[in-house]
């Protein structure tokens, strides 16, 4: 009977190949659920104040397919007199189709705004006779691309604007820049131009420019926030329809002023 005699570099190499090869079989799949979680001093949505310069608490999670389809939701605390009037909670769900294409990028999608408990009686257009009823909400579809760190998206309202009668067909185009510094560092910048359909006195333009710090998977952030909207108060539906006021109506502030928001997140 003859024996074979195996080199022992081979029998090194292949000792080390099944060890790798057990230790990949052993590694966690990443999960395609993921959740996140945010503190910030004051929430903004495309540059308006939404919480009358309160802290907000904000929260969701994503689903994502290896396909590239996704599904999300994500929430936070409101003030009602941002216009959710009964509401202090919102609600969005959206999902859509994301695919790479080296450098380049495309996502494809829908998203849904919800405000729980919000009476849409309140919102009135100075251009239309036209009201409305039930609970505020949103709906637009969204087409946007992305090159390295640059995206730009477009907004497009399939309803009535957050309810503002005769306002469906609104745009927003929102063009954004992340930049990865290194050392958990990062910047960030955004302009965003909103079109209201049939209510001119509502079009502003919003940009902001933030820097983050990663520390251990806690992201800090500072934001400078801004927009031209027209604010001044106190509020007239054809002068200064951002006029927005406190949860008890008694007192009124800018909702597009310019401020700093700070933000500590995490993603889990």
């Amino acid at each position: 009977m003859r024996k074979y005699i195996v080199p022992l570099a081979l029998a090194a190499s292949a000792l080390a190949s099944g060890i790798a090869s057990a230790q990949q079989a052993a590694a966690p799949v990443p999960s395609p659920v993921a959740g996140n979680m945010t503190l910030v001093s004051e929430y903004r949505f495309r540059g308006i104040d939404q919480t009358f310069g309160k802290p907000a608490i904000q929260g969701g999670f994503d689903y994502s397919h290896a396909s590239g389809i996704y599904l999300g939701n994500w929430n936070s605390n409101v003030n009602q007199g941002a216009g959710y009037v009964g509401g202090n909670l919102e609600m969005d769900f959206y999902g859509g189709y994301k695919k790479a294409f080296g450098d380049f990028g495309l996502d494809v999608g829908a998203i849904y705004y919800y405000y729980p408990g919000s009476d849409a009686a309140f919102l009135a257009n100075p251009h239309s006779t036209s009201t409305t009823s039930g609970t505020v909400y949103n709906f637009e579809g969204y087409i946007g691309g992305t090159w390295k760190w640059l995206s730009l998206k477009w907004f497009h309202a399939f309803s009535d604007y957050f309810q503002v009668p005769d306002t469906k067909g609104t745009n927003y185009l929102d063009l954004s820049a992340t930049y990865d510094l290194g050392a958990g560092w990062g910047v960030n910048g955004h302009v965003g131009r909103l079109k209201v359909h049939n209510y001119s006195e509502s079009d502003y333009t919003d940009y902001k420019l933030g820097v983050t710090k990663d520390l251990t998977g806690w992201v800090f952030g500072a934001t400078l926030v801004g927009t031209n909207a027209k604010g001044s108060c106190p509020f007239t539906p054809t002068g200064s329809p951002y006029c927005f006021s406190n949860t008890s109506f008694t007192k009124d502030k800018d909702a597009g002023r310019t401020t700093v928001v700070l933000s500590v997140g995490k993603t889990f």
